[in-house]
């Protein structure tokens, strides 16, 4: 794991500043997809590190460009969340090929990925060679109708009441664990390791969406 927690969205801030001046940090949230405060903290830990040069525009305004030092912290930056992403893909497919392992064990061959992001991808890449069928993905906000080649579904309903539920979930696991355990039980429900899921906790949940 990085020392830095927000590898990804330095790497991207860098970018965005990169030779011009940065746009405003409410627009550079929503390209980053994270909030206005990060996005502000990140600029000034970037400024106090010398990455960064803040120079006065006009209308009270403000510039920023990347100094020499954040050209060279940026390419370092970049290989190093290279090495990083490939790292954890490597180790999610693992993970995703260990869950899919116990499920068959388990005798619970048919499964539905629950979360519609990245994860659900390395999942089925993970599923390949695996005595598993895939059969949906279950996310009750995404607009789209396939991922990775399976239909989405928005309500368990679809599903067979057989079929596991495996969560590929990567922003709010937890959230979404406790969702699906008070609608359908712990026992159908799987998750890797490294969402750190607890299966002790539950929530008082009121119709919460599935993403």
């Amino acid at each position: 794991m990085p020392q830095d927690g927000n590898l990804a969205e330095t790497v991207k801030l860098l970018d965005n500043v990169s030779g011009d001046a940065m746009p405003n940090q409410r627009v550079l949230a929503r390209k980053i997809g994270i909030s206005v405060g990060l996005v502000n903290a990140l600029v000034h830990r970037a400024v106090r590190k010398g990455l960064i040069k803040i120079r006065h525009a006009p209308a009270r305004r403000y510039a920023y460009y990347l100094t020499p030092k954040g050209f060279a912290e940026k390419s370092r930056l970049v290989a190093e969340y290279l090495d990083y992403s490939l790292s954890f893909f490597r180790a999610a497919r693992q993970d995703y090929g260990d869950v899919f392992a116990r499920c068959a064990a388990a005798g619970q061959r048919r499964i539905a990925l629950c979360g519609a992001g990245e994860l659900a991808e390395i999942a089925t890449l993970a599923a390949i060679g695996m005595n598993v069928e895939l059969v949906a993905v279950l996310d009750r906000k995404t607009n789209q109708v396939r991922v990775a080649g399976l239909p989405v579904v928005r309500d368990l309903a679809a599903l067979r009441p057989e079929d596991a539920l495996v969560i590929t979930e990567g922003r709010k696991p937890q959230e979404l664990y406790d969702v699906l355990r008070a609608e359908a039980g712990a026992d159908r429900i799987f998750a890797p390791p490294f969402l750190r899921i607890s299966r002790q906790r539950v929530h008082s949940i009121q119709a919460k969406g599935v993403r």
